[in-house]
């Protein structure tokens, strides 16, 4: 026996561990035996579950199947351990985290997932691709609790069809009913058309930049409703044959269309909710899926915010640094001077003392008191700070001038020179 077989037999065993409970007739096994060995290519180890249904007598007309299982109204067997196959990927491996994680953990964990397993990240390996779309797959699932709530019940298979109802086993099997006939399967369908992505600014503050945050954003979301009438939909190309005499045929394409329930799109009010982390970039994108542009006959595109940073007062950013300029008078800068100055968060980044001359453009380097780095926020840039000198304004009194010459001792100087140097 396969082990898929052996799994699936293992939990159709008394609950209570009692050697009574046994099944005579095992046709409606075997029938499923050979229908999961006619499904291949599948992935068991991220798709077998047991669950439990009220009454085991209710399974279908063989009755044989329950004829020497005795049990009482309060025997552990009344109910019949029922093995249900749910096709498709394991969102919550995928995802790593845990059946009952709640929202958080999901978006932790995502976010953690996304940077790693980015294709511009993993460019030398060719299943990047497909790892980040899965990736993609499972956050959208798991983040809205309604298609969690039908994952959770019917697999990725009951979302794809929007089964909430009825025999998961019809559900997995395609249509081979509960007797597991192979009376025909669905066609294959077509690619399914997709609406546009929407692509949209966000302003945001260095400070959220720097120490990350939640922004909210209400969106007007088109929904499709029911509407009265009926409508031509999934419109292609085919070709028609048309004779025109005896042995002559003329083809031509015309357009094919189906009739399809009509609809029409409401908006919605719903709240978006963007998480700034720290050390994100000015252009980074945040993306939701299938909250772009719906399509009549397809799936939604993707929204996609791009962080837009506002400009700053006081800093400027370049990668992870910050730049910041501090001007003093002729008199500090002559004498020495002190002073804090206070960062994005609110802590006073530095305490600066200056008992040296301070000339115009002096610049001043202080680690690790820049921007946190996004891929790993306990790495920071560096904080630069630039020294500008004001100088007084009108004139001195020839006194003046004679008691700064002997104070500076310096003669009169002057030098010409490229500045920029090629910049």
């Amino acid at each position: 026996m396969d082990p898929e077989s052996a799994y699936i037999l293992s939990h159709l065993e008394d609950p209570s561990g009692s050697s009574a409970f046994k099944l005579k007739n095992l046709k409606k096994m075997k029938l499923m035996m050979s229908a999961v060995q006619a499904i291949k290519p599948f992935k068991w180890e991220k798709s077998i579950r047991v669950t439990i249904t009220k009454d085991f007598r209710n399974l279908g007309s063989d009755k044989s199947l329950s004829e020497e299982a005795p049990y009482t109204e309060d025997h552990p067997v009344q109910r019949l351990f029922t093995c249900i196959v749910l096709g498709g990927r394991d969102f919550y491996k995928i995802l790593g985290v845990p059946r009952n994680a709640d929202i958080k953990q999901i978006k932790r964990s995502y976010r953690k997932l996304a940077k790693e397993l980015h294709p511009d990240k993993n460019r030398d390996d060719p299943e990047a691709e497909q790892r980040f779309q899965d990736l993609g797959a499972a956050y959208e699932v798991l983040s809205d609790e309604e298609k969690r709530k039908v994952y959770d019940r019917h697999g990725e298979e009951g979302l794809k069809q929007g089964d909430v109802g009825g025999d998961p086993f019809s559900s997995f099997f395609g249509g081979f009913g509960f007797d597991f006939g192979f009376g025909g399967g669905r066609e294959s369908s077509r690619e399914i058309p997709r609406g546009g992505d929407i692509i949209m600014d966000l302003d945001v503050t260095l400070e959220e930049l720097y120490s990350g945050d939640f922004v909210e954003v209400l969106r007007y979301k088109p929904v499709a409703k029911p509407a009265k009438g009926k409508r031509k939909c999934n419109c292609r190309m085919e070709t028609v044959t048309q004779q025109l005499g005896p042995g002559r045929f003329q083809m031509s394409q015309q357009q094919v269309c189906d009739e399809c329930p009509n609809v029409k799109f409401v908006p919605e009010e719903k709240v978006l909710e963007v998480e700034i982390e720290p050390g994100m970039r000015d252009g980074q994108e945040y993306p939701f899926l299938s909250e772009g542009e719906p399509h009549i006959d397809g799936e939604p595109g993707d929204l996609r915010f791009r962080i837009k940073q506002v400009k700053h007062p006081k800093f400027e950013r370049r990668g992870d640094d910050l730049y910041t300029n501090v001007t003093v008078t002729l008199q500090d800068a002559l004498t020495g001077f002190e002073m804090d100055i206070e960062h994005l968060d609110g802590h006073m980044v530095v305490h600066i003392i200056r008992d040296k001359v301070t000339w115009p453009g002096a610049r001043m380097r202080k680690a690790f008191e820049g921007m946190p780095n996004y891929e790993n926020n306990n790495v920071k840039g560096s904080l630069f700070i630039t020294f500008d000198v004001e100088f007084p304004k009108g004139s001195l009194t020839e006194e003046a001038k004679e008691g700064l010459k002997q104070i500076l001792q310096q003669e009169s100087k002057q030098t010409v020179y490229n500045g920029l140097q090629g910049f």
